[in-house]
């Protein structure tokens, strides 16, 4: 098992159950899936092989390709083309990456002092951008093609009050702690 699930499963639901006052170990917030969105633009078929590759390699299963759905001519975009990948994470493989996120990945980026506390949508869901996908300790630098991503943390919470304290117990280094 995942070392950050096992934490979960014994120390944060009791701390959890305790900080939001709730009565029932079902109503305590928990993670549900982790969506892995990488944006490529209008790159080479060499540069999307190498960023699907970091994709796949960073969360262990096969990303979806997304196409375009329109042609935009000023973008010198046409319908169909690839302009990003996806992948969603569910179960053991979401915990081992939240767990390489919080741990490795962040504390890597430099002159880092946080990561936003405005990510949250309303709904109990957390939405982080990174800029670069090399912090991994999965991507080899020499080869990289430049890309960001975006990373959902879809929580069982429907508020953000909620879903923050989850995230904060799990580590996430939020700037300030407000």
């Amino acid at each position: 098992m995942a070392r950050l699930k096992d934490e979960y499963a014994g120390r944060m639901v009791a701390e959890l159950e305790k900080k939001l006052s709730t009565t029932n170990r079902m109503l305590v917030p928990r993670l549900q899936k982790i969506v892995i969105n990488m944006g490529f633009g209008i790159v080479s078929k060499d540069e999307q092989k190498q960023l699907v590759d970091d994709l796949t390699a960073l969360s262990g299963q096969k990303p979806m390709l997304c196409r375009a759905k329109k042609s935009i001519s000023n973008f010198k975009l046409r319908e169909g083309m690839v302009i990003g990948a996806k992948v969603t994470l569910r179960g053991e493989r979401m915990w081992e990456f939240a767990d390489r996120l919080i741990s490795v990945a962040l504390p890597r980026i430099r002159d880092f002092r946080g990561v936003s506390n405005r990510g949250f949508d309303g709904r109990g869901n957390y939405t982080l951008g990174l800029k670069e996908h090399s912090i991994f300790p999965e991507i080899v630098s020499d080869n990289v093609a430049h890309s960001g991503m975006d990373v959902t943390f879809v929580t069982s919470s429907n508020d953000n009050k909620a879903a923050k304290e989850l995230l904060i117990a799990m580590g996430m280094p939020f700037a300030g702690r407000n």
